[in-house]
């Protein structure tokens, strides 16, 4: 099976394979698919910035025009031997898979293919053919976890030539891990904050970041957990009122929605209820939320949390292009969850 573990990409990606001449890399976390889609791109040692070398297209585009990819990875480059296909906003189009298939049976030896993509499901369309085939790699990028937040610091403050005290890592942590680029992004942010200095201690997280304990967005969460519209959207305003940044919320219900994904597909796969599933997570649910993870288990399928991740992950995006609409955006793709969560509720 041409694929990785999750905790294998990095790995691979540092060496790899000359024989493998598609790439593609999908999961929930778009900006860790976006960053190591450009790690693999450089170390294709193609100029990135000349467009004989580096045809950049669009799902949708490759979707719309049927055989398109299989046109481009079949012309001959004029300048250089290579050339790089990089394909992004990849999902579920037919004929991006087709395309792909076809690549798989008859490679195009001047061509690297390279795919971001979304969440794909194991066994079905283009995941299955790249799954299968010798020439191809699947590589899955999913959210951070408590390891790779710290390696993500660690290689920004090494970058930077600065420290920070541990009290200070505590609290940044807090704040990062639902999507690669917007956690970097928020590490720089720190950084550039705290620039002529040699360590980064916890004031300067907490005036970058706002309240470190959290508790504003923690309201908002388990209120849109809860199902509780009205009352997610007061914590959600006080939040934003008071200088608190609707990132903040966007992340901490990405890390919740992502810890209970985990949990619930330990229910269906092993048949253990939620008070179960609860009381042996690790990192362990704090005491006094246990119930109410335990009513939002019994709530969402792992289906129904795919769904509201993406949704989250759209709008880290759509925030991150358009700060000036990002509490608007923000609003938007909460709500709608704490509506769909009072909606299964009800059920």
């Amino acid at each position: 099976m041409a694929q990785k573990k999750a905790y294998e990409v990095d790995s691979w990606l540092a060496r790899p394979d000359a024989r493998i001449s598609i790439v593609l890399l999908y999961g929930p976390d778009r900006g860790l698919v976006s960053e190591r889609a450009k790690a693999f791109a450089v170390k294709t040692g193609l100029p990135l910035d000349d467009p004989f070398s580096v045809v950049r297209l669009d799902g949708s585009e490759v979707d719309r025009d049927e055989g398109r990819l299989l046109d481009e990875a079949r012309t001959v480059p004029m300048f250089s031997d290579r050339r790089l296909l990089w394909v992004r906003n990849a999902s579920g189009q037919k004929a991006l898979a087709d395309d792909v298939k076809a690549l798989t049976s008859e490679p195009a030896p001047d061509a690297i293919i390279l795919i971001e993509a979304g969440d794909l499901k194991k066994g079905v369309g283009l995941r299955a053919v790249v799954e299968a085939a010798d020439n191809a790699m699947a590589l899955p990028c999913y959210a951070d976890e408590a390891r790779d937040i710290d390696t993500v610091i660690d290689d920004e403050l090494r970058k930077a030539g600065m420290s920070m005290t541990m009290e200070a890592r505590q609290a940044l942590r807090r704040n990062l891990g639902g999507d690669r680029l917007a956690s970097r992004g928020e590490i720089e942010k720190l950084l550039l904050y705290a620039h002529g200095q040699k360590e980064i201690g916890l004031d300067d997280v907490r005036a970058t970041s706002g309240d470190v304990s959290g508790a504003s967005f923690d309201d908002a969460v388990d209120a849109l957990l809860e199902g509780k519209v009205g009352d997610f959207d007061t914590a959600f305003t006080r939040h934003c009122q008071a200088g608190g940044q609707p990132f903040l919320v966007l992340s901490s219900a990405m890390r919740q929605l992502q810890a209970m994904q985990s949990m619930r597909g330990q229910m269906e796969a092993g048949g253990r209820n939620a008070a179960a599933v609860v009381a042996a997570a690790r990192p362990p649910v704090f005491f006094s939320r246990r119930k109410l993870v335990e009513k939002a288990l019994e709530r969402w399928n792992v289906e129904a949390l795919g769904r509201a991740l993406n949704r989250l992950q759209a709008a880290v995006l759509q925030t991150r292009r358009r700060p000036d609409l990002s509490v608007a955006l923000a609003r938007q793709a909460l709500l709608g969850i704490a509506v769909e969560s009072a909606r299964l509720g009800q059920r």
